[in-house]
């Protein structure tokens, strides 16, 4: 009973571990995505469409057979015949030439619903003045309309009307032409789009024709013809687009077959085999090719007989215009621009291709199913595993979804949008991933506040990363070290008392500790007007030498700007003013560097003798007479800048002699002629030194100095040490094998 017990307390805590507020806030998002989904509203539609639209512009039908040309009313015809509208007479010649030459079917992408204005009778009506026997004569001769006529009683004519989405004024309602339509299942009156208008032919070339088809072409919202009705509704009676009419005449067919149910339209037959599947409202999805001018006749060559008969004999002919004056220009997934009756011709040519897209009703319920699935995935995994495992999980599952969406697009030509599920579920990824990110910023945050007072900064930032790092032990890694202490600073210091003298290291400090960090350095302690400092470390830092190098330069500039403050503090208080000036040592070396201390107090520092070095070479500064000392090994990383050999000397404490050098400028002055020549003669002194030969150095020192002066740097101080040396070596001459080593006695 008493395990039993146990377990039941147990697994209480263990649900609300699972259901953490990180699942529920994640659930939630999921649930109302979901929602979205399901109420697929236009943001959803409009981004399904463009994923579609991209299949497409990727790989837009080929060209296979080619059942269409179509005639076209381009500039070059208007501007032989003349203007729209032409005389129906021309109209007329131009359908019995093309029936003369083996035309199948023609079909015309416009409609005309007014008599012909330029008709003989039509003439005499609106011309005043006329001679009464001319007048007579003209209203004896046939119409226009009427010649136009007789030609399509005797052929095979389509004629084009259309519908609009707005009531026209002066709507003439004439009772409906012969319907080539019927039903099978239920009436889809409830699904077809109904329209307020309908533009018709007149009465005796609708009576001509051999069928009637709607060439209406609704874009959608973003202006782009994606889907092309198939059926219109106008008056409650239901009538056929303008290419299932062609193909209804081509195949001698009396009707078409529309099979619907309660869900709405599924197909449209024009004969057996040749069904064309429709979404809800009845409209088909071609898979549209680029624009093809090879289909393209004009209907001046039609008219002037010239025309290829290959393009004829045999072809569903459609009448449209590419005219941009005439209006009728689309956009399409695959072409921006596209003449509308071409859109009609990609509707033929998707049924002899069979390259008609579906997107069958189920596709809404599997779209759906793929964002459940994902979304709980990701919800049950990344609290689990994290968010970088998870991230390869989803990367996994959006590609393997996008790779079959586009799989049955090129192979199947089914519709499936997995845009929607990945966006989803990237949507709840990011917050669940938010959430668990900004869960360990707020244990960052307590280890930067606790720690950020007597740190650095880089080292706040690595332990707030990995709190581990909070032991003891330590590394090895070359390193950059730097001391800088204040010149007199005893003589300074008498002239504050222990207030002033807390705020004047704080004035010099925060500078030249600024210089130090936004060079990637990293402060190790303050030892009274002593600053040590070092380069890579905790993080690594490329070219640390340089980074160190310069770094004391700009700590020599910063000063500038500081002596100029105090000095006008000085001259405000009354007292007198004394320059700060540094002196900076520098060396590089392999340290052991980490948390020293104890198990109940340690700090982040660094042990080894490069640091001892580094030490020593600060202290030699003031004896050599400049700003900053580095040791060879940092020298050797910095040869682009202004550097001159200094010594060879042994520092106290030390049995083996160090090379000592001294920066003077970056590398702008490195390459400038005048200190390369100085830097050349001062090589040779140097040699000269360690030769003995005493008379040349002092004259070659005269020059040094002047070249210094003429380079504007402050280092006379490095010769009066040689112009001494000299004096005692005259008076104790060296060895005769003496290498230049000189053994200091102070620190």
């Amino acid at each position: 009973m008493a395990d039993t017990s146990k377990t039941a307390k147990k697994k209480p805590g263990r649900l609300r571990k699972f259901f953490s507020m990180t699942r529920l806030t994640g659930l939630l998002l999921l649930i109302g995505l979901l929602t979205i989904q399901v109420l697929d509203p236009y943001p959803v539609q409009f981004m399904r469409n463009k994923v579609f639209d991209m299949y497409q512009r990727a790989e837009p039908r080929e060209v296979k057979s080619r059942p269409v040309t179509i005639v076209d009313l381009d500039e070059e015809s208007l501007a032989t015949v003349g203007q729209w509208p032409w005389p129906r007479s021309i109209i007329g010649d131009m359908v019995a030439n093309l029936f003369r030459m083996g035309a199948g079917v023609v079909a015309f992408d416009m409609a005309f619903p007014e008599p012909d204005r330029l008709s003989p009778n039509m003439i005499a009506d609106n011309v005043a003045g006329l001679d009464p026997a001319l007048e007579e004569q003209l209203r004896s001769l046939p119409s226009n309309d009427e010649y136009f006529a007789n030609i399509i009683r005797q052929t095979r004519v389509i004629l084009g009307q259309a519908g609009f989405d707005r009531e026209i004024e002066d709507q003439v309602h004439r009772p409906p032409v012969k319907k080539s339509i019927g039903f099978r299942g239920e009436k889809p009156n409830a699904f077809v789009p109904s329209l307020p208008s309908l533009v018709r032919n007149v009465p005796v070339l609708e009576e001509a024709a051999a069928g009637h088809g709607f060439f209406s072409l609704f874009p959608e919202n973003d202006g782009i013809v994606r889907r092309v009705p198939t059926l219109f509704q106008f008056d409650g009676d239901i009538y056929t687009g303008l290419s299932i009419e062609m193909l209804r005449v081509a195949t001698g067919r009396q009707t078409i077959l529309a099979t619907a149910n309660s869900n709405g339209v599924e197909s449209v037959a024009i004969k057996k085999g040749l069904i064309l599947p429709t979404d809800q409202k009845g409209r088909v999805w071609p898979h549209f090719s680029k624009h093809d001018k090879a289909k393209y006749v004009s209907a001046r060559d039609v008219l002037s007989g010239v025309v290829d008969p290959a393009m004829i004999k045999g072809k569903l002919i459609l009448v449209g215009t590419s005219a941009v004056g005439l209006l009728d220009i689309r956009s399409t997934p695959v072409e921006g621009t596209l003449p509308g009756v071409e859109v009609h011709a990609n509707v033929i040519e998707s049924v002899f291709d069979q390259a008609f897209l579906e997107r069958p009703n189920n596709m809404n319920g599997a779209e759906f199913l793929l964002t459940l699935a994902v979304g709980l995935i990701l919800i049950i995994l990344v609290p689990m595993i994290g968010a970088k495992w998870t991230l390869i999980l989803f990367a996994l599952i959006a590609g393997g979804s996008g790779a079959t969406s586009w799989y049955l697009f090129s192979e199947k030509k089914m519709l499936f949008d997995a845009g929607f599920a990945m966006f989803a579920t990237l949507g709840i990824y990011v917050q669940l991933t938010y959430m668990g990110y900004a869960a360990e910023e707020a244990q960052k945050k307590q280890v930067r506040s606790a720690f950020s007072h007597y740190m650095s900064p880089a080292l706040v930032e690595r332990l707030a990363e990995d709190p581990s790092g909070l032991k003891l032990g330590g590394e090895n890694r070359p390193m950059t070290l730097l001391f800088c202490d204040v010149r007199g600073f005893t003589s300074i210091s008498e002239l504050f008392d222990a207030e002033g003298l807390t705020k004047l290291i704080n004035k010099f400090l925060t500078p030249l500790t600024n210089v130090i960090l936004n060079r990637q350095g990293t402060i190790d302690k303050y030892m009274g007007d002593c600053i040590m400092a070092f380069w890579n470390a905790p993080l690594d830092v490329e070219n640390h030498e340089r980074e160190g190098c310069l770094s004391a330069l700009a700590m020599i500039d910063s000063l500038v700007e500081v002596n100029e403050r105090l000095e006008k503090e000085a001259e405000e208080e009354g007292r007198p003013h004394i320059p700060l000036k540094i002196g900076i040592g520098l060396n590089t070396g392999v340290c052991c560097v980490g948390n020293m201390g104890s198990d109940q107090r340690f700090d982040y520092s660094v042990l080894g003798d490069p640091v001892n070095l580094a030490s020593r070479l600060e202290g030699q500064s003031k004896a050599y007479g400049v700003t900053i000392v580095i040791g060879e090994n940092t020298y050797k990383n910095v040869l682009d800048l202004a550097c001159i050999e200094l010594d060879l000397i042994q520092v106290k404490g030390k049995t083996e002699a160090v090379r000592i050098y001294s920066v003077l400028g970056d590398d702008t002055v490195a390459q400038k002629p005048e200190f390369i020549a100085y830097a050349d003669h001062h090589a040779k002194l140097l040699q000269a030194y360690r030769n003995q030969e005493w008379a040349k150095v002092r004259d070659m020192i005269v020059r040094a100095n002047q070249m210094i002066d003429e380079l504007g740097m402050e280092h006379h101080g490095l010769y009066a040490l040689y112009e001494e040396r000299m004096k005692e070596y005259e008076i104790n001459p060296p060895a005769a094998d003496w290498d230049g080593v000189f053994i200091a006695t102070s620190k």
